[in-house]
């Protein structure tokens, strides 16, 4: 009886509540299906003014620093948050990116820059004089007017508007001149985990985590930890499964004009002091390499002082007269020790290959590092967006691996960091690269093929 008394109750509390609500429940509930329908039929408007946050998680192999931020990342990351006083062309040419245009005077020694107005950090606040903060070593900055800044060095130096483009600009906190900003540093230590870059647009963002090693890259990869690997030398996995097999798995193949693969000759080395001997096993290797991008020069062909018309091509016979030339050929067997970075085991082997086919034996090693001891070393060798290549073959300079030594090569070296006339570097880089490779202090093998992998 109690329990029918409730339920009559209850029946009628929410008959007495509709009564005198339900008018604005039913127009509340048309209105808003009104609504849905509208942004339902036009829902492709809508969401092309909805800001879409893309995120995308890049794996880098590499080491870095936190202490040597930010100009030690990685062109890609630099590129993205920041921009410099000028840039490199296609072409190897210098030409202005924020500065509006630049004087040399004081006989080479003085660098005047003129900024213009309109240029802003990512912080909203206006590019001037003074937020430019470089330190550069044996350099005196000035700052003689808003839109002025002045850089005098201590001697000549034809290179340091290459040096301007390769050092981005940026303020406290790693701000810099772009759309984009670094909006996260996660270290390990002294190192960098991972760095996290949004758009102040529309809030995109990009995660690039970096790895000790292109293994664990492509594991990550694998794994799932992150959505795109790049500049990984081979698609190769584990027991030889290619990358590109996975499913949903995009790739793209590019060529890194950074580096080129080379073997280096200890010019201090019994038997490799010897140019003969040098030129012999650099004529008998390939016209082409499946890894990468022949050259027989230690620039690209592209740029303004490469003159590469003359160069070697692969030749067994007049490989085989030079070493018959040589006294080293007449005591028996040739046997060359070649040391090799890990990434390059197989080109190693492939090399030993055509140096059999001229009588030489070759030994290899598989080294971590540039090794401190060796008689050929196949690794590589930076290609800079200047000519200047005078820490690596001017004599006495520790960087100069070979142990080179050429009077008339330093003086060319010398005379090309001290001229700034276009005309006159040409005529100088081509003399340069002409004696360089008759002496053959290292064969320049090729332009390494590279890949970036993601997924659809």
């Amino acid at each position: 009886m109690i329990f029918l008394k409730r339920k009559r109750l209850i029946f009628w509390l929410f008959r007495a509540y509709l009564k005198k609500w339900g008018k604005t429940f039913l127009a509340s509930f048309i209105f808003g299906l009104v609504i849905f329908l509208f942004i339902f039929l036009n829902r492709n408007f809508f969401l092309s003014k909805t800001p879409v946050i893309d995120n995308q998680s890049i794996g880098i192999a590499g080491i870095y620093s936190i202490r040597d931020l930010p100009n030690n990342l990685p062109d890609i990351i630099q590129s993205q948050v920041s921009r410099g006083l000028t840039k490199v062309s296609a072409k190897g040419e210098v030409v202005p990116d924020l500065a509006k245009s630049w004087e040399i005077k004081d006989d080479g020694k003085t660098f005047i820059f003129y900024l213009p107005t309109g240029i802003f950090f990512s912080d909203k606040k206006e590019l001037d004089s003074r937020s430019i903060n470089y330190n550069f070593e044996n350099v005196v900055i000035e700052r003689p007017a808003k839109q002025v800044i002045v850089f005098k060095l201590k001697d000549k130096y034809s290179p340091f508007l290459v040096t301007l483009a390769n050092h981005k600009i940026f303020k406290k906190n790693y701000v810099g001149i772009s759309n984009y900003k670094i909006n996260d540093i996660e270290t390990n230590g002294d190192f960098i985990r991972s760095i996290e870059i949004t758009s102040i647009t529309d809030k995109k963002t990009f995660k690039y985590i970096f790895y000790d090693t292109q293994d664990a890259l492509k594991n990550a990869y694998v794994l799932g930890e992150v959505s795109s690997i790049i500049d990984i030398n081979s698609l190769d996995y584990k027991q030889r499964v290619s990358l590109d097999t996975f499913k949903n798995t995009n790739v793209l193949k590019n060529i890194n004009h950074n580096k080129i693969v080379t073997v280096f000759f200890n010019n201090s080395d019994p038997l490799l002091s010897d140019k003969k001997i040098r030129k012999a096993l650099a004529y008998s290797l390939p016209d082409t390499f499946a890894d990468g991008k022949r050259t027989h020069t230690p620039y690209r062909q592209e740029y303004w002082f490469n003159n590469s018309s003359d160069v070697y091509q692969k030749d067994l016979e007049y490989a085989n007269l030079l070493l018959d030339q040589t006294d080293a050929s007449k005591s028996g067997g040739l046997k060359v020790e070649l040391k090799t970075l890990p990434q390059y085991s197989v080109l190693a082997k492939e090399i030993a290959r055509y140096w059999k086919k001229i009588g030489i034996d070759t030994k290899i090693e598989t080294v971590d590092a540039v090794p401190s001891l060796y008689q050929a070393f196949l690794g590589e060798l930076p290609v800079l967006k200047d000519p200047d290549q005078y820490t690596l073959w001017h004599t006495g300079q520790r960087s100069n691996i070979t142990n080179y030594k050429n009077l008339r090569i330093d003086k060319l070296l010398e005379d090309g960091r001290r001229t700034y006339k276009i005309e006159d570097r040409t005529k100088i880089y081509a003399d340069f690269q002409k004696y360089l490779i008759d002496d053959m202090p290292a064969a320049f093998l090729f332009f390494p093929y590279t890949y970036t992998v993601f997924r659809k």
